[in-house]
Formats: C-alpha cells, structure tokens, sequence
C-alpha cells in the first residue's frame, strides 16, 4: 500500500495546530492509522491529540515486539485487534491524566483510527467524534454539529461497556483507495481571487483524485495548488491519512 499524508494549520488558527496523525505497521501485513483533532474549545488541545498519537505509536510498537519475539500472530478478527489497542490506549490516557494532573478541558480530542490487513485486503475503522472517511470513492461524513463526543469524556467509563456501543464504526472488505481526514477538510473557502475561472471540488481532489501518485509530497502539493491556482484554503487545522493499493 501507498501511503500519502499531510497535517496543516488551518488559516483561521495562529498559534498551533491541534490536528496530529499517526501511521506505522503492526506486522508485515497490519497497518494502523489515526488521525486526531483537538477541541479548540478545550485547554491546550494540541498537545492531548499530539499525545494520543504518541501513545498509539508506542502501543503499536509494543505488538509488534511481542508478536516478533513471541513468534506468535494469533488469528483474530480485526475489530478485535482494534479492541485491543483502544483498550491498552485508554488505559495509557489514564495513567497520563493522573501523572500529568491533567484536567477534563486537556483530555478533549477526537479519534479516527484504521486498522487494515493487507493480506486480508480487509479493514475496520472506527470514529468517535468527527471527521470523513471514504473508502474506495464512497466519502462518509461523520458530523455531530460542533459537538464532538471526544475521547476524554469516556476514560472513566467501563470499557468494554464504551466500545461494545460505539455504532461509528465501518468494515472494509477491499482495500483500493481508502483514507481519513478531520473535519478540517470540509472548512475550505475562498481566501484569494483565483488564477483561472475553474471550479474545484478540495475534498474530492484530496480524498479521490490520483494525480501525483507516487510523490510522497503528492496531498501537500495538492493543498497548495488549491490555494495558489483556486484560491481556495482549509480555515480549521487539517489531518489527512490516505492508503492507495
């Protein structure tokens, strides 16, 4: 798989950007993606969507030891390795809330992570909160009208009990042209006169639109075509994670 991505500040934004992202392989056929989006709203949200990513990359390296060493891939569904890694991420999230003392308004961040099988050509996403995911063409828009139900409102809830209700949740059975974005990618508008009288769609050339394949830099060049030649920017920070087969 190809795997393109970008993170941005959004233009109504100054000091930081409190979008993060995270990719990495799990195993030679595993692959996780998350993309995170800080309340604005909330108390130095940058640095809880930037932790959490973190905190996945740590979990993810920790599998993939154990599975390395142990020598041992146990067959289980997707949606249960998921499982698993949410757990061990809401049980890390705690522990940094009580070392770092932090408060309700630093725990406010959103979630769309990915976990695919290559091999399988299978994947699950999960969404809590906000953000569009699309899947082979086929965009999915998560809104929950400014208000997201963030990660932290539920690290003191039983987990089981959380995760066996979340109804966000999406199973790939074919993994082509599949990527997730925080709902900075639908803030786009005009900031410029544009060079030519062309209308562009942002969320479609970034999300569906293949030209430039095979530049790492190919979601970043995009971004800046569509500022400079359509005048067009995104106003809310922007998180884009897209897997290409």
């Amino acid at each position: 798989m190809e795997i393109y991505t970008t993170l941005q500040i959004g233009a109504y934004h100054v000091n930081h950007c409190e979008d993060y992202l995270f990719f990495d392989h799990i195993d030679s056929n595993k692959i996780i993606c998350a993309v995170m989006d800080g309340c604005t709203m909330g108390k130095d949200s940058y640095l809880i969507s930037s932790l959490t990513g973190k905190l996945l990359r740590k979990i993810c390296k920790s599998l993939s030891y154990k599975f390395f060493y142990s020598k041992e891939h146990p067959e289980m569904p997707l949606d249960d390795y998921l499982k698993i890694i949410l757990q061990e991420l809401f049980s890390e999230l705690k522990i940094l809330k009580n070392q770092l003392q932090l408060e309700r308004e630093e725990l406010l961040t959103t979630l769309i992570i990915l976990l695919a099988d290559t091999s399988a050509d299978k994947g699950v996403v999960l969404v809590v909160g906000d953000g569009v995911v699309n899947i082979n063409g086929a965009m999915i828009t998560f809104d929950q009208d400014n208000k997201p139900d963030y990660l932290g409102y539920h690290l003191s809830e039983d987990f089981d009990h959380w995760y066996d209700s979340q109804l966000q949740k999406i199973f790939l059975h074919e993994l082509i042209d599949v990527s997730i974005a925080t709902d900075g990618i639908e803030t786009f508008t005009r900031v410029a006169a544009p060079e030519n009288s062309e209308v562009i769609n942002p969320v479609d050339f970034l999300l569906n639109d293949q030209t430039g394949r095979g530049n790492e830099e190919m979601l970043n060049r995009k971004l800046k075509l569509i500022e400079h030649k359509f005048g067009l920017n995104h106003t809310d920070d922007l998180a884009v994670i897209r897997m290409i087969r």
